[in-house]
């Protein structure tokens, strides 16, 4: 080790002050890769150095006293490995990392240092998405600017990324699972790069605006043909990668990959729609995924589990291409538990684990004591992961809020709601090393997990009520999901919300996702029963067949309770009174959803920002025509699992236990045992 640090001492020596994260891997007793992660700090050669300190098994805290205070320090991060053979070298050239941040601007007024400054300047608000690369293309009054997250390679992938000629250029926040066998479709095309993305300037090059359909992964990209100036922009079938589109006083067209890059300096912007490509030839957008399922059209496809349960480990095995540490955020609930099973059955299998290991990670947040913890660990156990468990207070999730708030960029109750201890997850998660997680999202849209489904009247409504679901997901859960960890730096991959298994999912007869208790069949019947092997089970049977619970619900249900108490202290009742005044659009109706409003507007006060939001009567996360399945849930709108009355094991209507449900009230009995500071368990 000390023989590491003389030779980054030799190669930065100099005048200058470095700050380095590095991260380096070692050999674990059983001859496979184990990560350490550790910060050095390196002085100019007139300082001197001084013994290690804080070693510890998982991570290393390696500090070097010096004689003299710094002035500045040079934050440079990068990874070394000690173990390193070419032709790992070689497979980390050809993945590059998915999530980055992206902004284009078209057709400015102003073409001057000036503007290509502001146009810097708004893209470092998107540094959090990608901390370690920026690029600028600037093209007459064109400009595509990315902000990268490297992941192995940093020498290599750097965008924007060009064809042979460099005459198109792309930008891309995406990752494209099948660029292998896109490539050779394109063998006559010379590649710059080993990026995953690089095929999309050239499938541009050989079929023009129509090859959108052919890309399989999640993807937002912006493109510029500098021949005719002509750009198109396109968003995976989902919405999983967010992308935003704006119009600026002087005619000039935005995109984005958060809205707080254009906000400031566009008149209007909205949501840009998943599914769909626009181009400036056409002057719109257009839809390019067209499934069976998406006009709404009942299937009668026959119910097969060994056909849903093979398009899902299939979706989950192309998602562990990678050469960075990765792991499962495991909540214990059905569908995060069905992901990190598969994902452990395949580690050995694998490229990632010739890298790092066969044993998978997995990674928990709640209250303490909370649901979620619990069947977590139950689950880490049987599967043998090494289980991370991290806790947080209701306290410590109320004083992130604002920062939650910020960067997930909507006011949706249950989005803010699930986002927050999500977004304290990602952090700890990052301070480990680990750049990439698999999540559950996407399940209870495609098979009406959530509990009001229970009262759907008829297969009809049931099938047309998934079709609005994911169709939604966009402004919900994929907002949450891809935000809350890419605030951190922290990349989300959602096996569920895979195209090919979404569409053999969908074209299932909906009779068969119907919850049938006269025949045993609960939420999810369909794909629990898929994962029901009872030769080679996949996980314990209480865990496959456990009740759902949102998020925001598992992680502890005081949360809820106590984030309710937080905003019935911040909003009076007069100003609830008064809100269709303050708020005509989307008008807060209980005090918690205006204090998210007020957050929200502080920082996004133009009436676009606050339309991207989507709005509506809604119980357990319900569309507003579901509200109307059950008369006694207008009096019960709120988006938690709970307010699903008769069916959920702990509905509002059959709590008794009051004592503990208002935590932040500013009595010390009642906060006691959840003020703790946030500790982790490794």
């Amino acid at each position: 080790m000390t023989s590491l640090v003389q030779q980054k001492k030799e190669r930065y020596s100099g005048s200058f002050y470095f700050a380095l994260a590095a991260g380096i891997r070692r050999l674990d007793s059983h001859h496979r890769p184990e990560t350490l992660h550790f910060n050095i700090l390196l002085y100019s050669e007139k300082e001197h150095y001084e013994s290690f300190e804080n070693w510890t098994e998982s991570t290393a805290a390696i500090k070097y006293k010096t004689k003299n205070s710094l002035s500045f320090a040079l934050s440079i991060s990068f990874c070394l490995s000690l173990r390193v053979s070419h032709s790992e070298r070689e497979r980390s050239r050809r993945r590059q990392p998915a999530m980055c941040g992206i902004l284009a601007v078209f057709g400015c007024a102003e073409n001057s240092q000036a503007k290509r400054s502001r146009i810097i300047e708004l893209s470092r608000r998107l540094r959090h998405r990608g901390p370690d690369w920026s690029g600028l293309h600037c093209h007459g009054d064109c400009y595509l600017a990315h902000q990268r997250l490297a992941i192995v390679d940093p020498t290599s992938g750097d965008q924007p990324l060009y064809n042979e000629d460099k005459t198109v250029i792309v930008t891309v926040n995406g990752e494209i699972y099948n660029h292998k066998q896109l490539r050779e479709k394109l063998k006559s095309h010379q590649f710059r790069t080993g990026s995953d993305c690089e095929v999309i300037a050239h499938l541009y090059e050989e079929y023009g605006e129509n090859f959108v359909d052919m890309l399989d992964g999640m993807f937002s990209f912006v493109l510029l043909d500098t021949r005719d100036k002509s750009f198109i922009a396109a968003r995976d079938a989902i919405g999983i990668t967010p992308l935003y589109m704006g119009w600026g006083l002087d005619g000039s067209v935005w995109f984005a990959s958060e809205m707080k890059a254009l906000s400031d300096d566009c008149e209007r912007f909205m949501s840009f729609l998943p599914g769909h490509i626009y181009s400036s030839k056409q002057g719109g957008l257009k839809r390019w995924y067209n499934p069976p399922w998406y006009l709404e059209n009942v299937p009668s496809t026959p119910y097969d589990p060994i056909l849903l349960r093979e398009a899902f480990e299939k979706a989950v095995t192309k998602r562990l291409m990678t050469d960075v540490p990765f792991g499962v955020l495991l909540s214990g609930g059905l569908d995060s538990s069905l992901v990190a099973s598969v994902a452990s059955r395949h580690m050995a299998e694998s490229e990632a684990a010739c890298q790092w290991g066969s044993q998978l990670h997995t990674f928990c947040i709640g209250l303490k004591g909370s649901p979620d913890l619990k069947a977590a660990r139950e689950v880490a156990d049987y599967l043998g992961t090494r289980h991370h468990e991290f806790y947080f207070t209701v306290q410590e999730g109320i004083d992130a809020l604002e920062e939650v708030i910020y960067h997930i960029e909507t006011y949706d109750v249950t989005t803010v709601r699930a986002s927050t201890p999500m977004f304290l997850m990602s952090r700890k998660i990052k301070s480990l090393g680990v750049k990439m997680v698999l999540s559950g999202e996407g399940s209870d849209e495609i098979f009406g997990g959530y509990l009001y489904f229970h009262k759907a009247p008829n297969k009809e409504e049931f099938h047309r009520e998934t079709c609005q679901k994911i169709k939604a997901l966009h402004l919900y859960d994929c907002l949450r999901a891809n935000k809350s960890t890419s605030a951190w730096g922290v990349e989300a991959r959602v096996p569920f919300l895979d195209k090919e298994f979404i569409n053999i999912a969908m074209s299932i007869d909906p009779e068969w996702k119907m919850v049938r208790p006269d025949l045993g069949r609960i939420e999810k019947w369909i794909l629990r029963n898929a994962f029901d092997d009872e030769q080679n089970p996949y996980l314990p049977k209480h865990i496959l067949y456990r009740q759902k619970e949102q998020f925001s619900d598992g992680v502890g249900y005081s949360w809820i309770d106590g984030l309710k108490d937080h905003a019935n202290n911040q909003v009076t009742d007069a100003m609830l009174m008064h809100a269709n005044f303050i708020y005509p659009e989307n008008t807060p109706v209980t005090k918690e959803a205006y204090y998210y409003r007020a957050i929200f507007e502080k920082f996004f006060p133009k009436n676009a920002a606050r339309s991207t939001v989507p709005g509506g009567p809604s119980v357990a996360c319900s569309t507003a025509k579901a509200v109307e399945w059950d008369a006694s849930w207008s009096k019960h709108l709120d988006p938690s699992g709970r307010a699903a009355l008769g069916v959920h094991a702990a509905a509002y209507e059959e709590e008794v236990d009051v004592k503990n449900a208002n935590l932040i009230n500013g009595s010390p009995q009642k906060l006691e045992g959840f003020v703790d500071k946030a500790t982790t368990v490794v």
